[in-house]
């Protein structure tokens, strides 16, 4: 099981390194990374070698918000997924609706993206959603289309591996509460069953505007959680765990 969070572009590198020394702390000892859950956090570029110095040790992963199409060359501004994977990332997050919102990325891009994290050994952790809320149905099939262009190049140049596939009802982000349990569950179930025959080892995780309480109502269905500002506060990324750890049945004392 996965339980992370994007800090976005929320926090100073000050901040941000309180944040990741808090939620280490807890995930150290706690009985849900026992039980195999893995913790993640995914801040911005110049904080990634603090929050891998700190986090490697406790079992915290750490992922970047964004990766080049390429690995090398005259591409200024931009941050290969070979460097990521030097400096110690796990994850790579791409397609956010975000990303696609304000800077312009096409299904394309995602799957030029997509295909540069799986070559240099990373986790894509890919951003699917649908934009209106139209229901589980419709919401299925988008978010399958969105996965197998996602996959596209990769498969086309043989490169495979590990892949996280982050349901984010594109209506949810932001929004005061999450798609209610009953769509996540008619979504994610199915969604979880299909790319289980993928080629690829396909994990499911729920985003949009996830916080504490949500995995205990939807955690038959979904490889973990996918946090946003929710998590801010280190306590509820605790209290997260502790939801993981009672649904592995696993054992220890309350952190929150």
């Amino acid at each position: 099981m996965l339980i992370g969070s994007s800090l976005k572009m929320y926090f100073s590198h000050a901040r941000t390194v309180a944040w990741t020394r808090a939620v280490a702390d807890v995930a150290r000892d706690h009985p849900a990374t026992a039980a195999g859950v893995t913790p993640f956090v995914i801040p911005q570029y110049p904080s990634i070698p603090a929050c891998v110095e700190i986090g490697t040790p406790a079992g915290l992963a750490v992922g970047a918000q964004d990766v080049a199409t390429e690995d090398v060359g005259a591409y200024t501004g931009e941050v290969s997924g070979a460097v990521l994977a030097e400096i110690g990332c796990t994850f790579v997050e791409v397609g956010h609706a975000e990303r696609r919102r304000l800077f312009g990325e096409t299904d394309g891009v995602v799957a030029a993206k997509t295909s540069a994290a799986l070559r240099n050994g990373l986790v894509p952790l890919v951003c699917i959603g649908e934009s209106r809320q139209e229901g589980a149905e419709p919401a299925l099939a988008e978010c399958l289309r969105q996965v197998d262009a996602a996959l596209s190049a990769a498969r086309a140049a043989g490169h495979g591996g590990d892949v996280v596939v982050a349901y984010e009802p594109h209506w949810a982000i932001g929004a005061a509460q999450p798609a209610a349990p009953d769509h996540i569950r008619a979504v994610c179930g199915p969604l979880r069953e299909r790319l289980g025959v993928a080629p690829e080892s396909v994990r499911v995780v729920y985003g949009g505007s996830a916080g504490p309480g949500l995995l205990t109502d939807i955690g038959d269905c979904v490889d973990g959680l996918f946090l946003g500002r929710f998590a801010h506060d280190p306590r509820a990324f605790a209290q997260i765990l502790d939801e993981a750890a009672q649904l592995l049945g696993a054992h220890g004392e309350d952190s929150s």
